[in-house]
């Protein structure tokens, strides 16, 4: 059981290195995501004259806020999953029931990961703004991926904790 608590503690510390990394980019090299932002808000290579082209965000203030806003997010989300793996390493060989409360902060960062790349991504960015679309500004796949990743992650969390117990 012990190997199994370090796999998922383990795997949740990638989530939360995955998430510094994509905050540090995000802030390191600010225009290069912002203009992924830009064009699905702009849908500008949706379908040329889609019925949805009213819901294109053009003023470049909102663009900003909207990509700062998930900036924002992500680095919540990092900082909630190291918290986790701290309380989940503080509680590694206590019984299953204090293991098991301790991961309530990392159900609280694979949330806000599952909320960002599902209802960001996927819903407000793919079906909102009509990313399905673009053949340029499609993030579905990469939403998808981390999507299901994350979801594996959260899985194994859940699964119950069992206290090791000499065999009778």
């Amino acid at each position: 059981m012990m190997m199994l608590r370090l796999g998922k503690i383990v795997l949740l510390a990638a989530v939360a290195f995955f998430y510094t990394l994509v905050v540090f980019n995000n802030l390191t090299d600010y225009s290069s995501n912002w203009q992924f932002v830009h064009h699905v808000l702009l849908m500008d290579t949706t379908f040329p004259g889609n019925h949805g082209m009213w819901r294109a965000l053009h003023p470049a203030l909102l663009q900003t806020l909207f990509y700062d806003g998930i900036i924002v997010w992500e680095a919540l989300t990092a900082v909630l999953a190291w918290i986790a793996v701290a309380k989940l390493l503080q509680a590694l060989r206590a019984p299953a029931a204090v293991f098991s409360r301790a991961k309530s902060w990392a159900f609280a960062a694979l949330t806000a990961a599952e909320l960002l790349w599902f209802g960001a991504f996927l819903s407000v960015g793919g079906e909102w703004f009509l990313m399905w679309q673009s053949k340029i500004w499609n993030g579905q796949d990469a939403a998808f991926r981390m999507f299901t990743c994350i979801g594996i992650v959260f899985l194994l969390l859940a699964l119950p904790e069992m206290d090791d117990k000499p065999p009778s």
